[in-house]
């Protein structure tokens, strides 16, 4: 039984899952030393599905002995991720000691990558709900740690509108976190073989080295 364990959630904006993000990222993760494995969340459904979805595959892990769970997701994979990690009141058992954020969509308070809003909130969703579901205002002081990533010339995802407002609320609040912002790469890199922005699984292993469970002593 693998003590600790890591939740892959591939982006596609609510509505598909990305395969490059999927089963790849959970290979790597196995190389690692992790338990990994992909959780194929509801898409085109409304929230809380697909946050129900993950909380109770972070409850299962739990279950059947894992003593460390962590998220790790990419673009709307990503914002399921962290609202997975910092969703207030969530259930006994549901909530990851870590999580990975992989050029995540953050806030539903902006206009920018409008398919995530509408395949997880709908047409018309209210400003509470849109404050309800961006991670920026969902960060506390005890919110479990955080790597984070992304690209500066990411169009669909800006940084400055999703990445750094949630980097600026974890710092504030003083969560253990680690930023990332690589000089250029288009959205959607998944493990970016051949990228300069590959550099992100290497400091994310190293990061992830230091999530891993305490040893126990050998008899």
């Amino acid at each position: 039984m693998t003590e600790g364990v890591v939740l892959v959630l591939p982006g596609g904006g609510y509505g598909v899952l990305a395969p490059h993000e999927a089963e790849p990222v959970a290979e790597w993760l196995e190389g690692l030393g992790w338990g990994a494995r992909v959780i194929r969340y509801p898409v085109s459904t409304r929230h809380p599905a697909p946050l129900e979805t993950v909380q109770a595959a972070v409850a299962a892990e739990r279950a059947a002995g894992a003593s460390v769970v962590g998220v790790l997701g990419f673009s709307a994979g990503g914002h399921l991720a962290g609202h997975t990690a910092l969703t207030p009141d969530a259930p006994e058992g549901s909530r990851p000691d870590f999580a990975v954020l992989c050029y995540p969509v953050v806030s539903m308070l902006t206009p920018t990558h409008a398919g995530s809003q509408l395949n997880l909130l709908g047409p018309e969703p209210t400003d509470e709900l849109r404050r309800q579901t961006s991670l920026e205002q969902l960060v506390t002081a005890d919110s479990p740690p955080v790597f984070l990533w992304a690209t500066a010339d990411d169009e669909p995802v800006p940084v400055d509108e999703h990445t750094y407002p949630l980097a600026q609320a974890l710092a504030t609040a003083g969560v253990p976190h680690e930023v990332h912002v690589f000089e250029s790469g288009e959205h959607g890199l998944g493990l970016a073989p051949g990228h300069p922005a590959a550099a992100w699984t290497g400091l994310c292993a190293t990061w992830l080295d230091r999530r891993r469970p305490a040893s126990r002593p050998t008899a």
